[in-house]
């Protein structure tokens, strides 16, 4: 097998892959209605329902086509009763975008804000459960990736099923990366993308929830005809296929992906994200950069960095400056502060932060760039 050229990315995905899953998608042409295709679909359908602990009886996973806001919109659009109102727990970029699918979907919501740099109150989630009786389904993001701020979801979802509610988690930057059991954790449903934590491809997204829950959906308003959960999860049941065209090569280099995450480890998994966090933060404490969010309330997979003050830092001669040397960095999502983001996804180890580093050293030196508050 011919090494591909590695590129270490920084960003928050797609993350960087290795060789076996990039190669995994060289196969012989297939049409995705094929009984043997469909195996290597419910196969994985079990996996990922395995990767967050859940009983393959009371969990399955629902898989679309797209990037992960394909899950956002399926959720928020499929879950919630003709009688009930969704609480959005908000307190960043990817938690706002489930408002604006209700915003979109012209859905009865309460956009309950947070302060960015904070985790949610819960004693404010509590009292707004109290005064709103009919909220039937509490939705959060488990890590907001524009800052790295961590949620308490089990905390959240408790709070949610003492209501009576339904609980909808944005995993996208958690799953197969912090571990989860999705009952444990009092989560209902949650999402994630093969580009992610599995370190595929992108354009696969799954959904993984209650099968209780979803039978009972059936009954509900049908706000979209894509990315409607239960439409997409009988027709698999009933079919062994998706409704729609799947991403063939993806699923491919995705089941490749699986077994390395099998292969690795949960918890060595995760060992070796929470390796490249330490790396990324000494690396930055070495040239003087400033983080945004406390290390204690990070999540461990992205870091918010402030830009210094000298008026020499231009953002994308720095990024293109590492880029051409193969480490990619991302701009951050903070709407009123100007940071840029370090992430800790993808088929990387501390080794690959620290030349990183000395990339990011000759790039400040190189534009004259002094790291000062």
């Amino acid at each position: 097998m011919e090494k591909v050229k590695r590129n270490v990315l920084l960003n928050p995905g797609p993350a960087t892959t290795t060789d076996s899953v990039k190669y995994a998608q060289i196969v012989p042409d297939i049409c995705p209605r094929e009984k043997e295709f469909g195996d290597i679909m419910r196969e994985m359908k079990g996996d990922l329902v395995k990767v967050v602990h859940g009983d393959p009886d009371k969990y399955t996973a629902v898989m679309f086509c797209g990037s992960g806001t394909v899950n956002i919109d399926a959720t928020i659009s499929s879950l919630v009763p003709a009688d009930g109102r969704i609480l959005i727990v908000n307190n960043g970029a990817y938690s706002a975008r489930g408002a604006e699918v209700c915003e979109y979907y012209g859905m009865e919501h309460i956009n309950l804000k947070f302060d960015i740099e904070d985790v949610p109150d819960l004693a404010v989630i509590e009292d707004e459960l109290k005064a709103n009786p009919d909220v039937k389904v509490v939705y959060a993001c488990h890590h907001e990736t524009g800052t790295g701020i961590l949620n308490p979801i089990r905390e959240i979802g408790a709070l949610a099923h003492k209501y009576g509610c339904t609980f909808i988690v944005d995993t996208t930057s958690t799953y197969a990366m912090i571990p989860i059991d999705i009952e444990k954790d009092n989560v209902d449903f949650l999402m994630a993308s093969a580009q992610k934590g599995l370190m595929s491809m992108t354009g696969l997204s799954f959904v993984i929830g209650s099968k209780a829950i979803l039978e009972e959906s059936k009954g509900y308003p049908k706000r979209s005809y894509y990315c409607n959960l239960y439409t997409q999860y009988y027709f698999f049941e009933s079919k062994g296929e998706m409704h729609f065209t799947p991403p063939v090569q993806t699923v491919y280099a995705t089941r490749q992906a699986v077994k390395e995450y099998w292969e690795e480890g949960e918890l060595a998994k995760w060992d070796r994200h929470q390796r490249v966090w330490q790396a990324i933060i000494d690396g930055l404490a070495e040239l003087g950069f400033q983080d945004l969010v406390p290390h204690e309330k990070q999540s461990r997979l992205v870091v918010s960095v402030r830009y210094p003050n000298d008026p020499n830092w231009d953002f994308v001669k720095v990024h293109d400056y590492c880029y051409e040397r193969g480490f990619t960095i991302y701009p951050g999502k903070v709407s009123d502060i100007s940071t840029f983001r370090l992430c800790c996804l993808g088929a990387i180890d501390a080794p690959d932060v620290k030349d990183f580093f000395v990339v990011l050293k000759e790039a400040l030196d190189h534009y004259g760039i002094k790291v000062t508050y």
